[in-house]
């Protein structure tokens, strides 16, 4: 089917035909005749089937006939994606071209002046990103009171980058009687729900299962090793013929240290990932989409709504963490009914999220060698607990014999008993019969050895003792000894009451008088001093000697 045929204008028409296109595609067949009819959409198609000319033809058809005011746009078109955002400004400047409409830009990463001296103008479509659009609408850039088209596009990916709060605050900013048209890759139930919250009665265009790729890509799969994804990579470029590849990383870091080796290497690569300003992304973009540069290197951010023409081949050098980022990377080629290949390298600790891939796009995928040649006999990839059945092997247990089964048949009373039980007994039964056997099995030098083991798993002490009394029994003489010596009598205690006390030696105090001289002179009571007279009062039994010296001076005198 024709554009002519879908009800656009002679001028929609010709501009088309001089982008190159002549036949609709499915996704287009559906959804235009129902925009130009004024009705809201719901459009469910995976990327790369034709979804921006979808909704931007019947747009410009129906806007050429109407004048915009100074800052009130009549469309708004959101793009989850800088990239997709500039892309879509692309294709309008192309289809728009015998128009005359006026469209702005409007997305973060860049200077603002310029959008600013766009919408203080008069603006027929503002194509935008959420953050950057209510920032101007906050500083009173644009009134949105005169939208008639609402366009979301890649809903999905706006839902997994956090831009719904932004959406809904917007759609709230817009009037009732508008017409939305609503576009996404995957229609998941979080992504129906939102279509019913922006739509009235919308015609529901479907054009392919959700999350399955386009036919017109050819997808292989290589194994290999962490320490050989390299090697391998440049093997498989070597051996297609490509033309220009798009080689696709789960991190960013991954992409600046695969591309450092592919330019170390020989090939004229560029890089593409979310750490890239706006200027050098929008540069990187165009050097690659000029044939400039020969590989781009790249996250995920390009792998959404990105329009390469002619694309040959997508390398995926990671296999992705989410099975449908496989569809969106590997639909960057096969675009507009052109042939493409997709590559993907696969180490053993990544079998698990292919095994997600192959059960999604429900189809499996073939191996190749690093020739890019299908391995003759090999099976391809097939998806979960086929897989996962085929990848055990099988272990079969041994039948056993007539008489082992005889002599293994338990009894009526250990049948009666649970398993458990009789696992037990088993047990018990094996852990008796065992030390018999060894005993019978034993020589006569493990007999012997028996007592110097012991011996040693004893304690340190015990063994310094065992020592000692082997010594001493292998010495007669000494035994004798100890004989002939006499034994050492206990001494008998002090009596308590002496005739004299023991003699000390006179030792100086300080004042001329020795402890023998006071222990001469024993107390009559329990105290040393109690009957002296001539202790002061207060002071208890210890008196220093210089309290003394004047009482002792004094009964001298007298």
């Amino acid at each position: 089917m024709t554009f002519r045929d879908l009800g656009l204008s002679d001028e929609v028409c010709r501009a088309v035909d001089a982008a190159g296109y002549r036949t609709a595609t499915p996704i287009q067949q559906k959804s235009i005749p129902h925009v130009l009819m004024g009705r809201d959409l719901l459009g469910t198609a995976q990327t790369g089937t034709g979804k921006t000319a979808a909704f931007l033809l019947p747009m410009i058809d129906v806007m050429a006939q109407g004048v915009s005011k100074p800052r009130m746009p009549r469309a708004l078109v959101l793009e989850p994606t800088r990239e997709l955002a500039a892309q879509v400004a692309d294709s309008f400047d192309v289809y728009a071209e015998h128009h005359g409409l006026k469209r702005a830009l409007v997305i973060g990463g860049v200077n603002s002046r310029e959008q600013e001296a766009d919408l203080e103008g008069t603006c027929d479509i503002i194509i935008a990103t959420p953050g950057r659009l209510l920032d101007l609408f906050d500083r009173g850039m644009m009134m949105l009171r005169g939208v008639q088209f609402l366009v979301i596009d890649e809903a999905d990916r706006m839902m997994d980058m956090g831009f719904i709060p932004d959406v809904e605050k917007i759609v709230s900013l817009l009037p009732a009687n508008r017409q939305t048209l609503f576009f996404s890759a995957t229609m998941a139930k979080p992504i129906r729900r939102l279509a019913d919250k922006f739509l009235t009665d919308p015609k529901e265009v479907e054009v392919a299962p959700p999350a399955s790729p386009a036919e017109t890509v050819e997808q292989r799969i290589f194994r290999t090793r962490d320490d050989d994804k390299r090697a391998a990579l440049f093997e498989l470029i070597e051996a297609e013929n490509v033309r220009n590849a798009l080689i696709f990383c789960n991190r960013k870091i991954d992409v600046k240290t695969l591309l450092k080796s592919m330019q170390k290497h020989g090939y004229d690569a560029v890089a593409l990932h979310g750490d890239m300003d706006q200027a050098d992304r929008m540069a990187t973009l165009e050097k690659f989409k000029t044939d400039k540069a020969r590989f781009m290197v790249c996250s995920d951010v390009a792998a959404r709504g990105l329009d390469i023409q002619g694309l040959s081949h997508v390398f995926n050098f990671d296999v992705p963490f989410h099975a449908e980022d496989y569809v969106h990377r590997i639909g960057r080629t096969g675009r507009a009914g052109m042939r493409g290949k997709a590559f993907m390298l696969v180490t053993p600790r990544e079998e698990k999220q292919l095994n997600a891939i192959v059960q999604l796009i429900k189809k499996p995928i073939a191996e190749v060698d690093s020739q890019g040649i299908d391995k003759a006999g090999a099976a391809p990839a097939q998806s979960g607990e086929a897989a996962e059945a085929e990848a055990k092997p099988s272990r079969r247990r041994r039948s056993p014999s007539k008489k082992e089964a005889a002599e293994s048949a338990p009894g009526p009373e250990a049948e009666a008993k649970p398993k458990r039980q009789r696992r037990k007994a088993a047990k018990k039964d094996e852990a008796v019969a065992a030390p018999e056997a060894e005993v019978e099995a034993k020589p006569e030098a493990e007999a012997k050895a028996k007592p110097e083991a012991e011996a040693e798993a004893k304690p340190k002490r015990q063994r310094r003792s065992a020592a000692r009394k082997d010594e001493t029994a292998a010495t007669p003489e000494a035994d004798s000894e100890a004989e002939a010596k006499p034994k050492r009598k206990r001494r008998a205690p002090k009596a308590e009451a002496a005739d004299e006390p023991a003699k000390e030696p006179a030792l100086p105090n300080g004042d001329g008088d020795s402890r023998a001289a006071r222990r001469a002179d024993p107390p009559a009571g329990k105290g040393r001093q109690q009957n002296r007279g001539d202790t002061p009062k207060g002071l208890g039994d210890h008196v220093p000697a210089f309290l003394q010296r004047p009482l002792r001076n004094q009964r001298d005198a007298n």
